[in-house]
């Protein structure tokens, strides 16, 4: 069975409406500074943080072709629960740091840690806060209930269903965050940019597999990932530190450091997912 329905082409679209989105409407009122629970923020501010109201179409009408693709594989994907892969969806939940900050850890072929890797550490952190950032203006305004609140199923985090209650599906925040970081850690390791661009898009798959997000909500939050990548490229403090976090990776390769969690079991997990049609 697979858990995505003709995505290639329907993918191609559903960025393609966004992009004439983008042409068509008005922006919005720039965002303000962001920042986390503990007061970092991030490198974008104001205007500089991608307007996802101004970038995405709005969520698929009920009904629509787009909708009946989300409601196809949202089944699928309940069909995963009590898996390995439900369970990887679990972990792959946990954005708070330390703990996010090895979510890619596999891919990369290294630990992540504010001792080890202080750059590296830094890098992500801070831009997980701008790919969240920019997917807020959209989830604000469209405040589309989530899968779970539709079907009853069970999700992979029960203690975290009353803050998603109240919080908008469309665009999936964790799936933009999971791809930008994906794409910055690619130019930071390029030898490694397959798997962790694997690991980028199974990331979000995540997010349908926990039975919290559309298909269509993990789309658009790739393209909004994406949009913050392009953005912060412009910013100096990040240009900053990827260059030194490229040099911080090449001297932690070389000690051979333990991985913080199996990574085999992790692989097995994913690859037990079913793959995007290519």
């Amino acid at each position: 069975m697979s858990l995505f329905v003709s995505p290639l082409r329907a993918g191609a679209a559903f960025v393609l409406a966004a992009a004439l989105a983008a042409c068509s409407s008005t922006p919005s009122t720039p965002s303000a500074p962001h920042k986390d629970a503990s007061g970092i923020s991030g490198y974008l501010q104001g205007d500089a943080i991608p307007d996802s109201l101004s970038l995405s179409p709005a969520p698929p009408a009920p009904g629509s072709a787009w909708a009946q693709l989300d409601e196809a594989v949202a089944r699928q994907a309940i069909t995963m629960q009590g898996s390995a892969r439900f369970q990887q969806a679990h972990t792959d939940a946990d954005l708070s740091f330390p703990a996010g900050a090895q979510q890619l850890s596999c891919a990369l072929g290294v630990p992540v840690s504010a001792s080890q890797t202080p750059a590296l550490y830094r890098l992500l952190e801070r831009t997980r806060i701008d790919a969240s950032a920019a997917t807020k203006a959209a989830k604000n305004h469209y405040k589309r209930p989530r899968p779970f609140t539709v079907n009853n199923a069970p999700t992979c985090t029960p203690d975290d269903e009353t803050k998603l209650r109240e919080n908008g599906s469309y665009p999936s925040g964790h799936t933009a965050i999971g791809w930008a970081w994906a794409l910055i850690l690619s130019e930071i390791a390029p030898d490694h940019a397959t798997a962790l661009m694997e690991r980028g898009r199974n990331y979000g798959h995540s997010r349908l597999v926990c039975n919290v997000h559309w298909y269509s909500d993990v789309k658009q939050g790739q393209f909004m990932g994406a949009a913050a990548v392009a953005r912060l490229h412009d910013n100096p403090e990040f240009a900053a530190d990827l260059l030194q976090a490229r040099r911080e990776l090449q001297r932690v390769r070389a000690q051979n450091l333990p991985m913080p969690r199996d990574c085999a079991a992790e692989t097995a997990a994913l690859t037990s997912d079913i793959p995007e049609a290519r």
